[in-house]
């Protein structure tokens, strides 16, 4: 245990202390009691066996026993309160903890964090792999270690008596004790190192653990199987999946060996000390320095106290795996984001009137050497519907991206209304703009809660958002209304919608947050001829006085737009409306003729 994990190690104490106070109060509290209480018969048994050699003080022995009895008793009950409420904590931990405070770290920072894989494999091992969660764990091996060293502590205090110097000779007190610490000690390192390689062992194999959990998330998942099953790729998913359960097992395999390792190491040196306590304690009773019955308690008190020290041992093999882990969770949860927060409100205007100016911007992701966009200079037609053509990678995602500020531009400025975006309040600039991305998502959420993005919202207005999508003709499955769950993943009583459907109402989405502007990444994608012409008839309609934005590879769905961005290697290289580019020998007429050829 180095400085750094201890920090890491008191960095997870105190994020689970302040989620669960009395819960850790109780683990100690129960850590502490189960300590004491361990040795009650201990001494009591020793007190009756000198009791009954004296024949003598009947009464009073008896009246001991009783109290005795009753407060063990007492503190049993205690402890079954105490830990019935613990387990019941540690059962619902990882949902209760680990997952509320990764998710909420990973809804709050930064866009770029979600890109980058380290950042994301992070995450994953912060959730800890073992049963109970991260802090779940954490408290296990809290109240482990808590419960040995005061169970240790107890017994010195008990067995002071015994090494009374004036009593037995220096040589014969100070050579069991030295030989009780070395043996101690060589159980203390084994234990730790074992338990370490276990952990390495496990580590090791993460790779292998991450997969088994994507073949579980594959198989709960539709359409995956459709490629399994059309494709006929089974006999590679099975080998795939033989191979990685060859590979858990062996791992596996090599965890059990060295716990077993450990468990016969402890138990060997165990077995040692005890005999060793019981031939100490035998000569001092033969010695008459000690009575019977305090070789029964000085000898079981030693021997539990060397229990104690094997257990510590294998406790600290653990806190040292609990401090791997906090390490991710802390260096995860203090991520540091890299925009700027800037504070200035957005200006509140009902005419939608926003000016948006890209002013040399040019852009690379972190990590990467290569610009995705260099030099774009551009201003936006206010009120105006405007297209973003280009091939695969020409930078027009990208370009949504900076001007949504998932990403902050590497060069140059982008400008609202003259004023550099990054010093407004990101939630207030955020609200400016409603994106159906290509990839959107549609949750296990109510209809109603799903087009809102809100648990609480305006029926009339989300019943007016699908009447404009054209989602009013599925009243079929729309069993309970706007309450009736999306999707089948998480409820039963879900309705499952097509792929047109889930566009229309990540659309609806868009048009019921009422955004001054809209932007469309492919916003039909997924829809047949028919639904594809319904629905830029009545862009109009939709969009109103709104600035719209629309990424589209079909350049047909460009016509009905004032002004066309077409992009290539990060640059605008064609700016005008369809008949003046067509007019153009450039990027726009060969894309445009590339296509038309299939439709003559």
């Amino acid at each position: 245990m180095n400085r750094e994990d201890l920090k890491n190690l008191w960095f997870l104490w105190k994020a689970v202390y302040r989620q669960e106070k009395k819960t850790m109060c109780m683990v100690i509290l129960s850590a502490i009691l189960t300590a004491i209480n361990s040795y009650i018969l201990l001494v009591l048994l020793g007190y009756i066996i000198d009791v009954a050699n004296r024949h003598a003080g009947q009464k009073k022995m008896m009246q001991i026993i009783i109290v005795t009895l009753l407060i063990k008793l007492l503190i049993e009950v205690i402890l079954r309160w105490i830990n019935e409420r613990i387990n019941k904590v540690l059962e619902e931990y990882p949902q209760e903890f680990a997952t509320r405070e990764l998710n909420r770290k990973a809804l709050t920072f930064d866009y770029q964090h979600l890109e980058d894989p380290h950042v994301q494999d992070l995450r994953f091992r912060s959730f800890q792999r073992s049963f109970y969660g991260i802090g779940g764990w954490l408290m296990i091996v809290t109240q482990s270690m808590l419960k040995n060293i005061i169970s240790m502590t107890i017994a010195v205090v008990i067995m002071i008596p015994m090494f009374r110097l004036n009593q037995i000779k220096i040589g014969y007190t100070i050579g069991i004790v030295s030989i009780l610490l070395v043996l101690i000690m060589l159980n203390y390192v084994t234990g730790v190192n074992n338990t370490r390689k276990a952990m390495n062992t496990y580590f090791d194999a993460s790779n292998l653990y991450n997969k088994k959990l994507f073949y579980l998330d594959l198989f709960s998942k539709i359409e995956p199987q459709k490629d399994i099953r059309v494709m006929r790729m089974e006999n590679a998913v099975f080998h795939d999946i033989n191979k990685l359960f060859r590979g858990v097992q062996e791992s596996e395999k090599k965890q059990g060996e060295l716990y077993v390792r450990r468990q016969l190491t402890q138990k060997t040196i165990l077995n040692i000390s005890t005999l060793l306590i019981y031939l100490y304690t035998s000569f001092c009773a033969w010695a008459r320095l000690i009575s019977i019955g305090q070789v029964v308690t000085y000898a079981a008190s030693m021997s539990q106290m060397m229990d104690c020290a094997n257990k510590l041992a294998v406790g600290f093999g653990h806190l040292k795996s609990a401090a791997m882990y906090a390490a991710d969770y802390r260096e995860f949860l203090t991520l540091q984001d890299a925009k700027y927060k800037g504070t200035i409100p957005v200006e509140k205007r009902r005419d939608c009137k926003f000016q948006v100016e890209f002013e040399n911007v040019s852009f690379k992701y972190p990590g990467s050497e290569q610009y995705v966009i260099k030099n774009l200079n551009l201003k936006f037609v206010i009120g105006k519907k405007m297209a973003i053509v280009g091939k695969n990678g020409s930078g027009k995602s990208t370009f949504i991206k900076l001007l949504c500020r998932l990403y902050d531009v590497t060069e140059g400025c982008i400008k609202l209304n003259g004023i550099d975006i990054r010093k407004y309040d990101y939630k207030e600039y955020c609200d400016l703009f409603a994106v159906v991305f290509q990839d959107f998502s549609i949750f296990d959420f109510p209809m109603g809660e799903n087009i809102a993005a809100a648990s609480i919202y305006d029926k009339k207005r989300v019943k007016e958002a699908i009447d404009k999508v054209g989602l009013n003709t599925l009243e079929d499955k729309l069993t309970q209304g706007l309450d009736t769950i999306v999707g089948k993943e998480c409820c039963s009583d879900g309705v499952n919608f097509s792929g047109g459907e889930k566009q229309k109402i990540a659309i609806a989405r868009a048009i019921y947050k009422d955004a001054p502007f809209v932007i469309m990444d492919e916003p039909t994608a997924a829809l047949d001829p028919e639904a594809e012409a319904e629905v830029f008839e009545g862009f109009d309609r939709m969009v109103g006085n709104k600035t719209a934005i629309y990424i589209s590879h079909r350049l047909a769905s460009c016509r009905f737009c004032d002004d066309i961005l077409v992009f290539d290697e990060g640059a605008v290289v064609q700016h005008g409306n369809h008949e003046a580019l067509l007019a153009e020998e450039g990027l726009y007429g060969k894309l445009w003729d590339a296509q038309a050829r299939y439709y003559a």
